[in-house]
C-alpha cells in the first residue's frame, strides 16, 4: 500500500478525528445491535489511539436518515456498546459539528474517546458540502480514515476533511487493501472466485477485472438464474436481470477466452412460492418448470463448488449460494461456509451479506480475512479507485 498510515504521524496528545465504519445491524424491534462486528474491526487503531494519549473524536454513520435527525438512528446504544468493549467511558455528543460539539473536544484529555452523532443526520455529509468538511476539520489535528466500507463514497467525513487535516490509513483501512490487493496482485494458485448474491450488475467490474487471474469461477445465488437462463436454460420465476442476459453471456465467452472454469449449477432447490415453511424439492437445471422459483443450490452443486475449493490455494467469496434469511434454504449457503473453513487455502471474503454468512453460522474466525466493504471491496477489485483511499496521503 502506497498510503501514509497512522504509524507515520505524530498522534500523542493530538486531536485525530478517526473516520469508522461502524454501519451495524439493529434490530428495527429491540433497537438492539445484532452484530458489532465492524466495531470489533476497529479496534486494533481505537487502541493505538488510545495508548499513545491521543484525543479520539470518533465519526461514523448509521443508517440512511436523508440528512434529518432520527431517533431510531442515534448512537446512543453504538456509544454504549463501544465502551463496553474498550472497557473505558465513551462520550456519545449531542450533534457531529456545531458549538456544543466543540466544547465537548476542547475538554478531552489523553486517551479520551468522543463519538460524535450520526453524520448522516446532516443532508450536507453526502453533498461534501465544503462548510461541513471544514468543521468536522475544525475538530481535529490529524484525519485518520479506518472506514473502509464508506471509502467509495466521496462524502465529507470521507474526502472534504482530507482538504484541511495531515490524512492517513488507520489499521483496518490498510488490512483491507493489503489483503484485497493481495488477490489483484499475486494470489496463490489455483484461484477460485465464488460468487452469489441476487444480481449480475454489482459484480460486472470485477468479475471483468479477474476473469485473467482466477482458475475457478464459481456462480451460484440468484445471480446463477441470469447466466443459466443467458446459456438458454429454463429458470421458472425465478429472479434474472433481464438486461444483463447479454452480458453474462458475453463474461462466458470471456471465461472461456480466458480459460477459465466457470461453473455454473447443476442441479438447485426449488420452491413454488418463497415463504418461511414452503415446501421445497431439489431438481436437475434442465428441469425446472415455469411455475419454479430458485432458492438455493443443490448437494450435486455443492459437491462441485467444495471440490474445487478444496484444491484451491486462494478462494474469494462474495455473495450468497440463496435466500439463507430462510433456514430451508440456507444449507447450500452453510455448506459453502463449511467448505471454506475447512480449507488450507487463503480465504478472502467480501463485506455486506457475505460477512454475515460466516457469522451467522459461527464461522468468521476460521476465514483468513472477512472484508467489512460490501460495495467498497467490489469496486476495489473491480480495478476502482476509492475517492477515500485516493486522498490520503501518499507515503
Amino acid at each position: 500500500m502506497n498510503k501514509l498510515t497512522i504509524r507515520d504521524v505524530h498522534v500523542t496528545g493530538k486531536r485525530v478525528l478517526l473516520r469508522v465504519d461502524f454501519n451495524v445491524p439493529i434490530n428495527e424491534t429491540t433497537g438492539q445491535i445484532t452484530d458489532d462486528g465492524r466495531i470489533r474491526a476497529a479496534l486494533p487503531t481505537l487502541q493505538y489511539l488510545i495508548e499513545h494519549d491521543a484525543r479520539v473524536v470518533v465519526a461514523t454513520h448509521l443508517g440512511r436518515p436523508k440528512g434529518k435527525a432520527d431517533d431510531r438512528l442515534r448512537l446512543t446504544g453504538v456509544g454504549e456498546r463501544l465502551s463496553r468493549i474498550l472497557g473505558k467511558p465513551v462520550t456519545v455528543a449531542a450533534d457531529c459539528v456545531g458549538p456544543e460539539v466543540e466544547k465537548a473536544v476542547a475538554v478531552l484529555t489523553g486517551g479520551d474517546v468522543l463519538l460524535l452523532e450520526n453524520l448522516r443526520f446532516h443532508t450536507d455529509e453526502e453533498l461534501n458540502t465544503p462548510g461541513f468538511a471544514q468543521s468536522l476539520a475544525g475538530l481535529a489535528d490529524v484525519f485518520v480514515n479506518d472506514a473502509f466500507g464508506t471509502s467509495h463514497r466521496a462524502h465529507a467525513s470521507i474526502v472534504g476533511v482530507t482538504e484541511y487535516l495531515p490524512a492517513v490509513a488507520g489499521f483496518l483501512l490498510e488490512k483491507e487493501l493489503t489483503n484485497l490487493g493481495g488477490i489483484l496482485e499475486n494470489p496463490a494458485h489455483p484461484f477460485a472466485a465464488l460468487l452469489g448474491g441476487a444480481k449480475v450488475s454489482d459484480k460486472i467490474g470485477m468479475l471483468c477485472n479477474i476473469m485473467g487471474k482466477v482458475d475457478h469461477l464459481l456462480i451460484g445465488g440468484g445471480m446463477a438464474a441470469s447466466f443459466l437462463k443467458a446459456g438458454g436454460s429454463e429458470v421458472g420465476k425465478s429472479f434474472i436481470e433481464t438486461n444483463r442476459l447479454e452480458t453474462a453471456g458475453q463474461l462466458m465467452a470471456l471465461a472461456e477466452r480466458k480459460d477459465v472454469d466457470l461453473v455454473l449449477p447443476v442441479d438447485v432447490v426449488v420452491v413454488t412460492e418463497i415463504e418461511p415453511e414452503a415446501a421445497t424439492r431439489t431438481v436437475a437445471v434442465t428441469d425446472i418448470d415455469a411455475n419454479l422459483r430458485i432458492v438455493d443450490i443443490g448437494p450435486e452443486t455443492v459437491a462441485s463448488f467444495a471440490s474445487r475449493i478444496g484444491n484451491c490455494r486462494t478462494v474469494f467469496w462474495n455473495g450468497p449460494m440463496g435466500i439463507y434469511e430462510l433456514p430451508r434454504f440456507a444449507p447450500g449457503t452453510r455448506a459453502m461456509a463449511e467448505a471454506l473453513a475447512e480449507s488450507r487455502a487463503a480465504t478472502i471474503l467480501g463485506g455486506g451479506s457475505t460477512a454475515e454468512v460466516v457469522e451467522h453460522f459461527g464461522l468468521a474466525d476460521r476465514m483468513t480475512f472477512v472484508s467489512t466493504g460490501g460495495g467498497a471491496s467490489l469496486d476495489f477489485l473491480g480495478g476502482e479507485t476509492l475517492p477515500g483511499v485516493e486522498a490520503l496521503l501518499d507515503r
